[in-house]
């Protein structure tokens, strides 16, 4: 089944406006209906301060929704001085764009940090932050709507305010989201998807998740009753389409292999537990991702920061695909085969980190070769891509 994670997410909103009238707000800048949070509008319009004229769209003199100024610097700085009032809100904005925020972000965290040290400071809700129209959503924007790397900027803020999560699905973004608003004195990033993605886990299953931070997901692995011959880590919504699709072709041509496939919400259970308090401890890491086999990590971002994450490790055996600065405008399948975060190339990247390649393996690396070069003809001649992969579901 496919839906859009942030229309989902508009309905959860919308019930937030209704029930807290006159103390939630929403910030984004000309964005909210770009990024899918329609439902919030059965409820409440744009606020808006000047003479509303019948030609126009959801302006409303006490409306909850601040998005008619194209402005990052005004509507970050908004949500900051909203939220010291003892209110509560968010602030949405393009994955690229939030960029423009980076110092205004920093101070906050920096400023939380020191007021967690003196006793007479209230607490407040939390600065959360929504990152969509992301890098793998290159529809009609291209190259100059590409940069994950507020990721990476926020990392490196002290390690008792921020928080970072990437939810695979509408139901792991809801949960999410209830977590994040309901927090006080972080610094949440959310990184959502706004175009029709598959989902995967029921309610319940993506509350347990997400409570976990990350886990096995048992109906893409087939090491129940062995050890795995390689991990299959994936964390963001396309990296984890395109885990799981690669799993499903190496179930059909290399059977006897056995996978283990994890994703990954909270992007800081990757940190030791000495540099960040959601940081999985080394027995724990150790358990889920193994000493010693091959893990093959399909990342949203910089491959970089994962690395970085994950350098104190027992395991060193870890090759990450993530974003590599490349694609434009072109097709979704497109961008990720040019990053190489592809299935194909996930498939070509398991292959050779076996530790011996037969027959089977040879013959499926050259498959695995020929498909790209299929693609790239294909989506020259006819603009979109294959059938295949706009077909494809998941089938074990």
């Amino acid at each position: 089944m496919k839906t859009q994670d942030m229309l989902e997410l508009s309905g959860y909103i919308r019930d937030i406006i209704k029930n807290n009238p006159h103390n939630f707000r929403t910030f984004s800048p000309d964005e909210a209906m770009s990024n899918r949070l329609y439902k919030m509008f059965d409820v409440t319009g744009r606020d808006w301060q000047e003479e509303v004229k019948n030609t126009d769209e959801y302006l409303s003199k006490n409306g909850r929704i601040m998005d008619s100024y194209l402005s990052e610097h005004m509507c970050e700085g908004w949500l900051e001085g909203y939220l010291l009032t003892g209110r509560h809100g968010f602030f949405t904005s393009y994955e690229a764009f939030i960029r423009i925020v980076d110092s205004m972000v920093a101070q906050h965290a920096k400023w939380l940090k020191v007021c967690n040290q003196i006793s007479w400071r209230r607490s407040i809700a939390s600065l959360n932050l929504i990152l969509t129209s992301n890098v793998w959503q290159q529809d009609h924007n291209g190259f100059t709507h590409q940069d994950p790397g507020f990721l990476d900027h926020i990392a490196n803020k002290k390690a008792d305010v921020v928080r970072m999560y990437l939810p695979p699905d509408a139901n792991c973004l809801l949960s999410t989201f209830d977590h994040c608003i309901k927090s006080r004195d972080y610094v949440n990033v959310i990184v959502a998807s706004k175009h029709p993605s598959y989902q995967w886990l029921s309610m319940e299953k993506a509350i347990e998740h997400c409570t976990k931070g990350l886990g096995i997901w048992d109906f893409a692995s087939n090491d129940q009753d062995s050890d795995p011959d390689i991990v299959m880590a994936c964390c963001g919504d396309t990296p984890t389409l395109e885990t799981i699709a690669a799993i499903s072709i190496l179930n059909e041509e290399l059977s006897d292999l056995k996978i283990r496939c994890i994703n990954i919400v909270d992007l800081m259970k990757l940190e030791s537990p000495s540099k960040h308090p959601h940081g999985l401890s080394d027995e724990e890491y150790d358990l889920l991702f193994t000493k010693d086999k091959p893990i093959i990590f399909n990342y949203h971002g910089y491959p970089t920061l994962i690395h970085e994450f994950t350098y104190l490790r027992h395991n060193r055996n870890i090759s990450v695909h993530g974003y590599l600065e490349e694609g434009t405008i072109t097709t979704p399948f497109d961008m990720r085969v040019q990053n190489k975060v592809d299935r194909f190339h996930l498939v070509m990247d398991v292959i050779e980190h076996l530790p011996k390649q037969g027959s089977k393996e040879i013959y499926l690396m050259e498959k695995m070769k020929n498909k790209i070069i299929e693609h790239n003809a294909y989506i020259r001649e006819n603009g979109e891509d294959m059938p295949e992969i706009k077909n494809w579901k998941w089938e074990k």
